[in-house]
């Protein structure tokens, strides 16, 4: 092979190098120009290892928030019909009246109606304040004429309530009186008669004042919470009966810890009667109870001491009954469950007897309902937003249950009237309320009420089905629009002359009589004009049945009552 010269030229320069590059290595032992052999080796992946790391795989918790199960009461829901069914206000059971816009604390209101209706009302009361509230209200209300010869079964009712609270650290402290004037008629006579009765020989009135005062607890989170009161109640008729009811309240809890407490709840009532004959009826009832909450199961354990004066039916005057709820909650605020066992006492009053039926017969024996034992199960359930669903079974074993039954001495009044033996009550409860923004409400509640009577024809003017199906809504804060439907079944009363169906009719002898079924739709609209002024109208009982709840006694037709509204 021929080099090129300029080839041999650099292998010339690269030989004379390598001896000047091995002589600037002193320590070199190696021979000069003497190339040993040696192994190259070339690492081409490497690996870095770092130290083991300590790992935490547990998430981290929060804990949610300490729930509160709010207590179910285990009562007997029952809703009842205004006598004249003239209410001057749509109410919207379960729910808060709403109102246009806010109160300025005062307001007066007035309307005129069919059948000589007059209403008035005047509300006074300061303006939110942190020291103090009070206040009054008056309502009128009246009808010169009703369904059944004009005047003859005219009807008025007067009331006037005065309430005063102050606020001093934790602690409210009130009173308040209620006055009330009340004027019904027997109508309820056979309009075959030659003669039309004079309406002043079938007038009733009730007078009725009650007067409590009161201190409870404002702050919610002390571990002690209390609320008592202490109360005359006086009621009388036209035939001179008088009621007397001095009365205490105790509502008391005392939190033992996060999810402990017990709890003490108390009734005391002393009432002094007369009428033809004079008696007095002690009463008093307490039910302690331990509360205590283990994550979603609420357990309540207690018992309901009562004791009452009413001697009649050879009952017991001291009974023990249990007071045992449990309440699981299977979904957060959205689907609870609940059971026990309970029962205790009712106080039964002319009071209030003579707001559900004013046409009481005089002379009338009152007594105590015992209640229970019973046992009782349902649930609470939200299964969508605004909306809630509620149902409850109860099944109890019930004492001097009263029914209202026609008078044999005056077929226009009525008697209470008892089973000798134990009434067997199952009642089923349910209620769906849907609540939009505050602007749409809708709502149906319903009672079935299963009455075995032993001694009893019937469960007299009791009926077995009840129900309620309501509505409100608010266009663009001018428009308040509200509707009921009202639906009872048929009772049972008794008649002691003879009637279309019985023409071998037997003097002095009952007959059982079916009462007319229920349907009554209400409905109003309140519409704003101004500021301080609105205008208001509503009709009642607009399918024009004049049906009798209470037999012998038809409801007015068709009732209508408009006015307006002022506030200040």
């Amino acid at each position: 092979m021929t080099l090129h010269p300029s080839k041999l030229l650099a292998l010339a320069g690269l030989l004379a190098a390598v001896p000047a590059v091995a002589q600037a290595q002193p320590t070199r032992t190696t021979p000069r120009g003497k190339i040993e052999e040696a192994e190259i080796e070339i690492v081409k992946e490497r690996v870095n290892q770092l130290p083991e790391a300590a790992r935490n795989f547990e998430k981290i918790k929060i804990d949610p928030p300490a729930k509160t199960t709010a207590k179910v009461p285990y009562t007997y829901p029952d809703f009842k019909l205004p006598a004249d069914l003239l209410n001057p206000s749509v109410r919207v059971l379960t729910i808060r009246q709403e109102e246009l816009a806010p109160q300025t604390g005062n307001y007066l209101k007035a309307g005129v109606g069919n059948y000589g209706t007059f209403l008035g009302r005047a509300h006074l009361h300061n303006t939110r304040s942190n020291s103090a509230s009070y206040g009054f209200d008056l309502n009128h209300l009246s009808s010169a004429s009703g369904p059944i010869d004009k005047k003859n079964s005219g009807q008025s009712r007067t009331s006037l309530g005065v309430h005063g609270e102050t606020y001093s650290g934790a602690t409210a402290l009130g009173a308040k009186v209620d006055v009330g004037r009340e004027r019904y008629n027997f109508y309820g006579y056979n309009r075959n008669r030659p003669e039309l009765p004079i309406a002043d020989s079938l007038k009733q009135t009730f007078f009725r004042a009650d007067a409590k005062v009161y201190a409870r607890n404002r702050a919610t989170d002390a571990a002690f919470q209390y609320d008592v009161a202490l109360g005359f109640r006086h009621w009388n008729d036209r035939f001179e009966a008088k009621e007397n009811n001095i009365y205490a309240e105790l509502r008391s809890s005392y939190a033992l810890g996060e999810t402990s407490r017990v709890s003490v709840n108390g009734d005391l009532s002393f009432i002094s009667f007369k009428d033809s004959l004079s008696y007095s009826r002690p009463f008093v009832q307490v039910t302690p109870a331990y509360e205590l909450t283990l994550n979603r199961l609420a357990v309540s354990v207690g018992a309901t001491l009562g004791y009452t004066g009413d001697t009649i039916r050879d009952v017991s005057q001291f009974k023990i009954y249990p007071a045992v709820r449990l309440a699981y909650t299977v979904t957060e605020d959205k689907f609870v469950v609940f059971g026990g066992l309970g029962g205790g006492l009712q106080r039964v009053t002319m009071y209030d007897l003579t707001t559900e039926n004013p046409w009481l017969a005089p002379n009338q024996r009152v007594a105590d309902t015992h209640r229970g034992p019973t046992v009782f199960f349902g649930f609470n359930a939200a299964p969508a937003r605004a909306l809630e669903v509620n149902a409850k079974v109860t099944l109890s074993n019930d004492r001097n249950l009263y029914f209202y039954n026609n008078s044999r001495r005056d077929s226009t009044k009525f008697d209470l009237v008892y089973d000798k033996k134990a009434t067997q009550l199952i009642n089923v409860h349910g209620e769906i309320i849907y609540n939009a923004a505050e602007k749409t409400r809708i709502g149906l509640k319903a009672d079935y009420n299963g009455y075995k009577v032993k001694t009893l024809a019937q469960p007299f003017h009791r009926p077995a089905f009840q129900s309620v199906l309501f509505a409100t809504h608010n266009v663009y804060e001018k428009l308040l629009l509200g509707a009921e439907l009202y639906t009872y079944s048929s009772s049972y009363g008794s008649s002691y002359k003879p009637g279309a169906f019985d023409p071998a009719f037997v003097p002095g002898r009952e007959i059982v009589r079916p009462t007319d079924s229920v349907i009554d739709l209400n409905l109003k609209a309140d519409y704003r004009i101004m500021e301080n002024l609105s205008i208001f109208a509503q009709g009642n009982n607009l399918l024009g049945r004049k049906y009798e709840r209470f037999l012998n006694y038809p409801v007015k037709g068709i009732n209508v009552l408009a006015g307006v509204t002022y506030d200040f």
